[in-house]
C-alpha cells in the first residue's frame, strides 16, 4: 500500500489536502532565509508524519505533546483540533498509477465519546476493531499475534528518536530482545508460528520470576523451611507446657465460692461473738441478783421493822413474811433473767457448728485453688501459640506458593525448550541465513549505490541474563567501518521493501523519514534517483528544511506540502 493523500479539515472546511505521488515526496518549508531570524523549524513538517502515524493507530498525544517533556502539551494546537472538530483523513492505495486500484480510507478526529470518529472505509470502529481491521488488511488473520501491527510498521514511520537513530531497533526503549527477535523473524518471512507462543511463555516466565522474587524478597524458600521447622519445635514445646498445667476447670467458681465462704465465716463469727456477749451479760446479771440476796443484813432489817411497827399501827405483815416475799421476788427475777440462756446457748452452738462447716469448706477450697496454675499463665501460652500458628500458616502458604511457582517455571521452561529446539535447529537457522542472504543482496547493492559501502544484516545467537537463547539481529558494513547511520537506515528500509515484494511478504511501501537534512546533498540526490527508479515498490516521504535541499531536488514536482512560519500546517500559529 502507498500513501495517496492526507487531508486535514474542520468545521470551517479543508485546511490541508496533501497529495502524495510515487517516488520521492518532500515536506518542506518556505520560510524566507534572508531575514536571518526565522527558521523552518516548528512549522509542522514532522507533524505531517505524526498525523499519518495517528491514522494508523498511534495516540493523538504525539501531535500536541512536547516530545522532550510528555507532561507539556501545546494547548493552542490541542484546543484547535478539539474545538474546531478537526478531522484527519488518510487514503492508502495499492497502486498510485491506477485510479481503480483498491483504496483504504482512514478517518480520525480528536473528540471523545459519541463525537469520536475512528472510521475505516466509512465504518466506525472501536479501538480494538480499528487495530484488528488495519492488521488484517495488511496481514490477514494476524491480529492478536506477535509482532503487533504497530511493531511491524515501525520501520516505515521514522520520526521518533529511536527509529531515527537505529536501523533495526525501531520500537520504544522498553522493548525486550525477545520481542525484537519475533519482529525480525517475521519481517524476514521466516515461518516460525511459535513466535507468538514463545513470547507468551517468556511473558509468563517473567511474571512468575517477578512473583517468586517478591515471595523471596525477605527470605528464600530454604530460609522459610528452616524457620517453619523451628516454629514447629516451638509449637510442640508450648503444647507440652500447656498440657502440663494443673488447670482446675472450676477454678473461677471455686475462687468465688471461697470468697463467699470467707464472708460467711466472718458473718457467723460476728454473730457468735454477739451471742456470747449476750450470754455473758445474762450470766453477770444473774450473779448480781444472787449476790444482792446474799449481801442483805437481816438483823438490821428486823430491827428496822420493829422500829417501824412500834410507831405505826395496823401493819398486817410480819417481818418474816416480808423477808420471804423479798426472797421470792429475787428468785423470780433470777429465773426470768436466766430463761434466755438456753436459747442463747443453742444459737451459739448452732452458729459454731455452721462456722466449723464453713471453716472446713474454706480449707478445702483454699487447698484446691492454691494447687491450680492461674488462667493468666494459660492465656499467655495460648496467645504465644496462636501467634506461632499464624506464622506457621503464613510460612506454609509462602512455601507452597514458591513451590507452585517453581513447578510453573519448570513447565514453562520445558515448553520454551521444546520451542527453542525447533527455533535453534540446524534447519531453521539455515532458513534464517537464506532469508538474510536474500535481504542482504538488496541491502548491500543499495548501500553500494548510495554510499559506496556494502551494508548487511547478521544474526547472533545470544543468551540473556535469564539463560534464554535468542536470535539477535544487527547491521554491519562489510568493510567493518563505522558507516553512516542515516544512510544505513535509508538503505535498509528501501532494501527491505524490495526484498518483501520479491518474497511476497506483505508490507507498506511508503517510508516516512524525519530530519533528512542531516544527510549530505549528494546522498539525498542518490536516494531520489533510487526511489524514483523503484517507485513501483518504494514511496519515500521526507521532511526537510528547504535550504538544505540540493538544487536538483529543489523542484515543485517533489514537494507535497510547503510550510513556513507564516503558513504552518494547521494555519493557526501565524498570529501567535
Amino acid at each position: 500500500m502507498f500513501l495517496k493523500s492526507l487531508q486535514i479539515s474542520n468545521t470551517q472546511g479543508v485546511i490541508r489536502d496533501i497529495k502524495f505521488h510515487a517516488g520521492l515526496n518532500l515536506i518542506v518549508d518556505e520560510t524566507p532565509t534572508d531575514a536571518g531570524e526565522t527558521t523552518g523549524n516548528n512549522v509542522g513538517k514532522t507533524t505531517v508524519l505524526i498525523l499519518i502515524d495517528f491514522c494508523l493507530g498511534a495516540s493523538a498525544k504525539g501531535i500536541y505533546t512536547d516530545p522532550e517533556n510528555k507532561k507539556t502539551e501545546y494547548a493552542l494546537v490541542k484546543n484547535f483540533l478539539v474545538d474546531t472538530q478537526a478531522l484527519v483523513t488518510l487514503t492508502l492505495t495499492e497502486n498510485l498509477d491506477d485510479v481503480l486500484a483498491k483504496e483504504v480510507v482512514i478517518e480520525r478526529n480528536f473528540l471523545s465519546r459519541n463525537k469520536l470518529v475512528r472510521r475505516i472505509d466509512g465504518v466506525q470502529k472501536t479501538e480494538d476493531e480499528f487495530e484488528e481491521t488495519l492488521t488484517n488488511l495488511l496481514f490477514p488473520n494476524h491480529y492478536g499475534k506477535k509482532p503487533t501491527f504497530p511493531q511491524i510498521i515501525s520501520h516505515n514511520i521514522r520520526y521518533k528518536e529511536l527509529s531515527v537513530t537505529n536501523t533495526l531497533r525501531t520500537l520504544n526503549q522498553f522493548t525486550r530482545d525477545d520481542e525484537y527477535e519475533t519482529l525480525h523473524l517475521f519481517l524476514l518471512g521466516c515461518d516460525f508460528d511459535q513466535g507468538n507462543a514463545k513470547q507468551n511463555i517468556l511473558g509468563k516466565i517473567r511474571v512468575e520470576n517477578l512473583f517468586k522474587a517478591r515471595l523471596e524478597s525477605t527470605q528464600t524458600k530454604s530460609a522459610y523451611e528452616a524457620s517453619l521447622a523451628l516454629l514447629l519445635t516451638d509449637i510442640e514445646k508450648l503444647n507440652a507446657k500447656k498440657s502440663a498445667l494443673r488447670i482446675n476447670p472450676d477454678f473461677e467458681s471455686d475462687l468465688n465460692r471461697l470468697d463467699e465462704i470467707k464472708y460467711k465465716i466472718n458473718f457467723t463469727s460476728t454473730a457468735i461473738s454477739r451471742l456470747k456477749l449476750r450470754q455473758s451479760l445474762v450470766i453477770e446479771a444473774m450473779d448480781d441478783i444472787k449476790s444482792n440476796r446474799t449481801q442483805i443484813d437481816v438483823g438490821q432489817l428486823k430491827s428496822l421493822y420493829d422500829d417501824v411497827t412500834g410507831r405505826l399501827s395496823g401493819i398486817q405483815k410480819s417481818f418474816e413474811e416480808l423477808v420471804a416475799f423479798h426472797n421470792r421476788m429475787i428468785e423470780e427475777k433470777a429465773r426470768y433473767v436466766s430463761k434466755e440462756l438456753p436459747a442463747l446457748k443453742a444459737q451459739i452452738e448452732e452458729h459454731e457448728a455452721t462456722l466449723r462447716k464453713f471453716l472446713a469448706e474454706e480449707q478445702s477450697l483454699a487447698e484446691k485453688v492454691s494447687k491450680s496454675d492461674s488462667f493468666e499463665e494459660l492465656e499467655a501460652i495460648i496467645i504465644v501459640l496462636n501467634e506461632k500458628h499464624r506464622r506457621k500458616g503464613e510460612y506454609e502458604k509462602v512455601i507452597q506458593q514458591i513451590a507452585d511457582t517453581d513447578a510453573q517455571l519448570r513447565n514453562l521452561n520445558a515448553d520454551l525448550t521444546r520451542i527453542d529446539d525447533d527455533l535453534f535447529s540446524f534447519d531453521f537457522e539455515a532458513k534464517i541465513q537464506v532469508q538474510l542472504n536474500k535481504l542482504n543482496r538488496f541491502f548491500s547493492e543499495i548501500s553500494e549505490e548510495l554510499y559506496g559501502e556494502q551494508y548487511a544484516l547478521k544474526y547472533d545467537i545470544v543468551t540473556n541474563k535469564m539463560g534464554q537463547r535468542l536470535y539477535k539481529f544487527s547491521s554491519f558494513n562489510t568493510n567493518f567501518s563505522s558507516g553512516k547511520k542515516q544512510g544505513e537506515i535509508t538503505c535498509f528500509d528501501i532494501a527491505y521493501t524490495l526484498f518483501a515484494d520479491e518474497e511476497g511478504i506483505p508490507c507498506y511501501h511508503f517510508l516516512l523519514n524525519d530530519k533528512k537534512e542531516l544527510m549530505h546533498d549528494n546522498q539525498l540526490s542518490k536516494i531520489a534517483g533510487l526511489v524514483n527508479r523503484e517507485s513501483a515498490h518504494v514511496q519515500f516521504v521526507a521532511s526537510i528544511l528547504k535550504d538544505k535541499l540540493p538544487a536538483d531536488l529543489n523542484r515543485d514536482e517533489y514537494f507535497v506540502v510547503k510550510l513556513s512560519q507564516t503558513d504552518k500546517l494547521f494555519r493557526i500559529e501565524a498570529d501567535t
